[in-house]
C-alpha cells in the first residue's frame, strides 16, 4: 500500500503527459532518480527535509522544461526528447550523486520526513504512520491537481493534447502549454524520486529504470478498474491503478518465488504484467466479437 501510493504521485506526473499532453516522456526514468539525487545532497548539506523535497520538485520541474524546450525549440521528436533528457540525466544524476549511491540512514543523522513524523508520533505504529501520511499527502496532490487542471491553463494544456492546431487557432501557443505539462508531469516524478528515497533509506542511480512503465501500467489499470470523464474521477484512477498494481506485482513476485524465480526477475513481472494489462482490452473485444458472430 505504502509503495502504491508513493508510485502513486509518479503516476499523476505520468499522466499528464501521456493522457492530457499525448506527449510520450521518457524523461522519467531520469527525472525519477534525478528528484531522489538532489533530496540526498542537499540532506547531506544539512538542508531540513522540506527544502530537500522542494529543491527536488524544482529540479525534475527544470528536467521537464529541458525535454519541453527540445520538442518546441528544436523540433526534435517528442519521444527523441526524453530519451536525450534521460541520457544525459544519467551522467548528471552521478554528477549530483557523486557515487553510485547514497545512504539516508538515521544512524548518519539524516532527519528524513518520516523519521520526523515517528518522532512527532512515537506512541503510533510507524508502518500505520506512513500509510496515514502518505494518504494525506497523495490525497492533497491530487486535490491540487485537480485544481491546476481546471484553470485556465490547465484547460489549455489538455485542449493541447486534444487538437493542437484548434488550440492554435482560439490563441494558445501550444509550445508554451507542452512546456509547462511537461515540466508539471516532471518535477511530481522528481518529488516522487525524493518521497521513495526517504521510505526506503538510500538513493541509487538505477532506480529510475522502468518507471515510464510502471506509471503508465498505473494509468491504464485505473481506466480498466473505473470509468469516468471528469478530471476528478480520471487522476482517482491513477492512485487506485498504483495501488492496485503494486499490489498485483507482489502478488506476483509471491508467487515467481515459489518456482524458482529470483528479486532481480522483477522487471520481467513488471513488464508481462503492463503486457496482460494492454492486451486486456483487445482480447476482450475479439472474444465479445467472436461470441456475437456465434
Amino acid at each position: 500500500m505504502q509503495e502504491g501510493l508513493l508510485f502513486g504521485i509518479l503516476a499523476l506526473g505520468v499522466f499528464i503527459t501521456f493522457r492530457c499532453l499525448d506527449f510520450p516522456d521518457l524523461t522519467v526514468d531520469g527525472s525519477y532518480p534525478l528528484g531522489a539525487a538532489v533530496f540526498a545532497v542537499m540532506m547531506y548539506h544539512g538542508f531540513g527535509a522540506g527544502w530537500a523535497m522542494l529543491a527536488a520538485f524544482l529540479a525534475g520541474a527544470l528536467a521537464g522544461a529541458f525535454t519541453g524546450f527540445l520538442h518546441t525549440f528544436s523540433r526534435i521528436p517528442a519521444l527523441l526528447s526524453g530519451i536525450l533528457t534521460m541520457t544525459c540525466l544519467y551522467s548528471i544524476n552521478l554528477r549530483i550523486m557523486g557515487r553510485p549511491n547514497i545512504s539516508l540512514s538515521e544512524n548518519l543523522g539524516h532527519r528524513t520526513i518520516f523519521v520526523i513524523l515517528r518522532d512527532w508520533f512515537p506512541e503510533v505504529p510507524e508502518a500505520y504512520l506512513r500509510l496515514a501520511f502518505l494518504l494525506v499527502l497523495i490525497v492533497g496532490i491530487k486535490l491540487l491537481l485537480d485544481f491546476f487542471l481546471g484553470t485556465e491553463i490547465g484547460l489549455s494544456i489538455r485542449a493541447t493534447g486534444d487538437n493542437e492546431t484548434l488550440v492554435e487557432s482560439q490563441g494558445v501557443n501550444p509550445d508554451s502549454m507542452k512546456l509547462i505539462g511537461v515540466s508539471v508531469s516532471n518535477a511530481l516524478v522528481a518529488f516522487s524520486g525524493a518521497m521513495f528515497a526517504q521510505h526506503q533509506g538510500f538513493v541509487d542511480v538505477n532506480m529510475g529504470i522502468g518507471m515510464v512503465v510502471s506509471g503508465l501500467a498505473s494509468v491504464i489499470v485505473g481506466e480498466v478498474l473505473m470509468r469516468g470523464k471528469t478530471i476528478f474521477v480520471m487522476t482517482l484512477q491513477v492512485i487506485v491503478g498504483s495501488i492496485v498494481y503494486r499490489l498485483a506485482t507482489a502478488v506476483a513476485l509471491n508467487w515467481g518465488y515459489n518456482i524458482g524465480f529470483k528479486p532481480y526477475d522483477l522487471k520481467l513481472f513488471t513488464g508481462l504484467i503492463v503486457i496482460i494489462i494492454l492486451s486486456y482490452p483487445v482480447l476482450q473485444e475479439k472474444f465479445s466479437r467472436r461470441v456475437r458472430a456465434k
